[in-house]
């Protein structure tokens, strides 16, 4: 999927969209996606300067958007309605991602039913894990939210 195929199932726009391609994708299974992290992105004006790190915050939410794109893509009706992200458990990040590293985010269903999803979330660079965690998240109508 390329980065306007993902912008057709999550409603994410720049500066908060952080997923670029997926590459790999079981229907409510798994899900394989890409970031590529730029000098260019807006966080390292402050966070660091002189030192720039991708926030861990950042890493887990582009987890929860690829994991977005594997529940919502079967969603009918999707335009009506929005994926919340509503827990995150045993996060734990394991080396600083910084400016030209490429995040591989994959994302397996532990859990799923109709608006309810638990996902089991990891973030690697370069083979190696930086991030991990357990996301839960619920889907609800967008007109309740305007």
């Amino acid at each position: 999927m390329d980065i306007n195929e993902i912008q057709a199932i999550i409603p994410h726009r720049y500066p908060m969209l952080l997923i670029d391609r997926v590459v790999e994708l079981e229907p409510l299974k798994k899900i394989v996606a890409i970031k590529n992290v730029t000098m260019n992105e807006q966080v390292f004006q402050g966070h660091f300067p002189n030192a720039p790190v991708f926030p861990g915050v950042y890493i887990i939410e582009a987890m929860a958007q690829t994991g977005a794109v594997l529940l919502f893509r079967e969603v009918p009706n999707r335009e009506s309605k929005l994926l919340f992200f509503t827990g995150i458990e045993e996060a734990r990040f394991r080396k600083p991602v910084v400016p030209g590293d490429q995040l591989r985010l994959e994302v397996t269903v532990i859990k799923y039913k109709m608006g309810y999803a638990k996902l089991r979330a990891e973030a690697f660079v370069d083979g190696q894990l930086v991030a991990e965690a357990v996301i839960s998240s619920a889907l609800a109508d967008r007109a309740k939210h305007s």
